[in-house]
């Protein structure tokens, strides 16, 4: 047990160190020990409770989410944003904004970007700063035509992010799923539409977006997908796509006619990618985020506080 004279020790080196702002090197010279002998001192004085400290901030929250998320799916970043009294436009605004933060500072030496589609994607393009990147070529990674929607395929996104960015983009002129794998190889095999593909493969950095085929679904609402095909997804253990692409609870592609019929990347082209940032919004998307996550899909993922608290504690866990 320690005995009164060490606790006082203890509470006289903390007071100087967190009230009076002493260094360690200061409080060692005045004391007459070494510094690390202070050091071990100031950690005691934590781990007996003699310390506690807080961080009496609104950030405080999300960045414990974000460094919880790092550390239990091995993401090279996580970017967590509160989502209190927001509405889902107001919460996909935010992370557009976050996303396009994160974009803004880690794109210096990269010479191409991919994007893929969606409504939140679409809220990143809106919320980029203008800059100055002539020599930085967008790609979109997956097919977006049609008269529905325009607003969120990846050609306009790729178009709308390169006048952001004052650099160039390419144009991939086919729809992100087509009707027969007959039409699918014309349209793989004619040259525009194979360069374009392949300069996808070749990005740098990507930014996509993660859909729940089964609720709030953009490619349901769209018409990509029937009642039919749902059911069919269902069958096969679908639990979410990345640029039109389904995959299983465990991250793994699923074996499913419609993932032959998307005109893009698949997924393990995506896993090749050196930089893959993930945005998403809402609790009805955490089991497609987790299997994005198992798949090693995101390298970094921009997400909102909610989503964050249910991935990292489901309903019904002890953590």
């Amino acid at each position: 047990m320690m005995n009164w004279e060490e606790r006082r020790q203890i509470v006289k080196v903390a007071n100087l160190y967190y009230f009076d702002g002493q260094t360690q090197a200061q409080i060692a010279s005045k004391m007459g020990v070494s510094r690390p002998v202070i050091s071990k001192l100031l950690n005691k004085a934590r781990e007996m409770g003699i310390v506690e400290i807080y961080i009496k901030d609104e950030n405080a929250h999300t960045v414990e989410l974000e460094q919880q998320l790092e550390k239990t799916y091995g993401l090279k970043e996580a970017l967590v944003v509160p989502a209190a009294n927001l509405s889902t436009e107001m919460v996909k605004h935010a992370l557009g904004k976050a996303a396009s933060s994160y974009v803004s500072k880690n794109i210096k030496d990269i010479k191409s970007l991919g994007i893929s589609w969606g409504s939140t994607l679409s809220k990143f393009v809106q919320e980029y700063p203008f800059e100055q990147h002539r020599d930085l070529q967008i790609v979109p990674l997956v097919g977006g035509m049609g008269r529905k929607f325009v607003d969120i395929h990846s050609n306009l996104l790729a178009y709308q992010l390169a006048q952001k960015m004052n650099s160039y983009c390419s144009y991939l002129y086919a729809p992100a799923m087509v009707e027969s794998l007959e039409l699918k190889e014309r349209l793989v095999q004619s040259e525009d539409i194979a360069m374009v593909l392949k300069e996808g493969r070749s990005v740098e950095m990507a930014v996509v977006g993660l859909g729940n085929p089964f609720e709030g679904s953009t490619m349901t609402e769209m018409q990509y997908l029937t009642s039919d095909d749902l059911d069919s997804l269902k069958l096969a253990g679908a639990a979410g796509d990345i640029g039109s692409r389904f995959y299983d609870a465990d991250g793994y592609q699923i074996k499913h006619p419609l993932n032959d019929l998307v005109i893009g990347l698949d997924l393990e082209e995506f896993k090749k990618i050196p930089q893959v940032i993930g945005i998403v919004e809402g609790a009805h998307k955490v089991e497609s985020i987790r299997a994005a996550l198992k798949g090693g899909y995101l390298d970094v993922l921009v997400i909102d506080d909610v989503t964050a608290d249910l991935l990292l504690h489901p309903p019904g866990s002890t953590d």
